[in-house]
């Protein structure tokens, strides 16, 4: 059984309550906006109809007080640390890794880089950023610089309102959607020196991937991940700066993020 699966499991055994709610799809749908150019959100807002990585791993609420019963009100969360717009902190898949709480500000403000593969992601999910693309971007925008995060347009944020359009599922209960090339993973730690790789899609890995090498790379090179980013195709290619407001979950490995650009 898979890391993911058994997670998933565990989720839906430990928490059969939760959930009764009804679904509200629109708010997962809808990614927040900046208003004016130079300033974008990059986060879909935390809800229980947002796709998660594996069925059982989506965010569970409930109504905790209302103002009626109890003078205030306030909501009560079960959430997995990787759903929705969040982190990968490099203790997620490497032993000894650091935590989110270890992460320094200077790590989660960078200069970002957008790799827009959304034209033959079109016609094949599988589609993955490779060492090619990578050059084919700085040809035309110019040198990827060092402590960038690379950040994956797929456009894969059109389905995010359905979660078998986001996950991509077959018959055989593979999962398909873009993602990094372990190729180009490497290419960017080595070449760029890069300090974080991001899509808009449930991970960094292709969804087909069994081994997840890129996510092994990445935080083995003690660099973090971000995943389910909304609006990276507003994004200039270059020249903006990536702002990551990770929650600072004790012993973490990783968790929700507000991320915004400017520029």
């Amino acid at each position: 059984m898979s890391r993911r699966a058994a997670l998933a499991g565990l989720a839906a055994a430990a928490y059969p309550v939760w959930g009764s709610e009804p679904a509200q799809a629109a708010p997962a749908a809808t990614a927040l906006t900046g208003s004016r150019r130079g300033l974008r959100d990059l986060t879909y807002p935390v809800a229980p109809a947002f796709p998660a990585f594996a069925a059982g791993e989506e965010a569970r609420r409930r109504t905790y007080t209302t103002i009626e019963d109890d003078g205030y009100y306030m909501q009560e969360w079960v959430l997995i640390e990787h759903t929705g717009t969040h982190v990968d902190a490099p203790g997620h898949f490497t032993p000894g890794g650091r935590l989110s709480t270890q992460l320094r500000l200077d790590e989660l403000i960078t200069p970002a880089v957008v790799v827009d593969i959304a034209g033959k992601a079109a016609h094949d999910p599988d589609a993955e950023v490779t060492v090619g693309d990578l050059k084919d971007h700085e040809r035309r925008y110019g040198r990827i610089p060092r402590d960038a995060a690379v950040l994956m347009h797929s456009g894969w944020g059109t389905r995010s309102g359905s979660p078998a359009a986001y996950r991509g599922t077959d018959a055989a209960g593979v999962l398909h959607f873009p993602g990094f090339g372990a190729d180009a993973c490497e290419w960017l730690l080595e070449k760029r020196r890069i300090r974080s790789l991001g899509v808009d899609t449930l991970s960094i890995d292709p969804g087909r991937s069994e081994d997840f090498p890129v996510h092994l790379t990445l935080t083995g090179a003690d660099r973090y991940g971000l995943e389910n980013l909304a609006n990276l195709g507003t994004l200039p290619r270059r020249g903006a700066t990536v702002v990551v407001g990770l929650l600072p979950f004790d012993r973490g490995s990783g968790g929700q993020a507000r991320v915004f650009a400017v520029w």
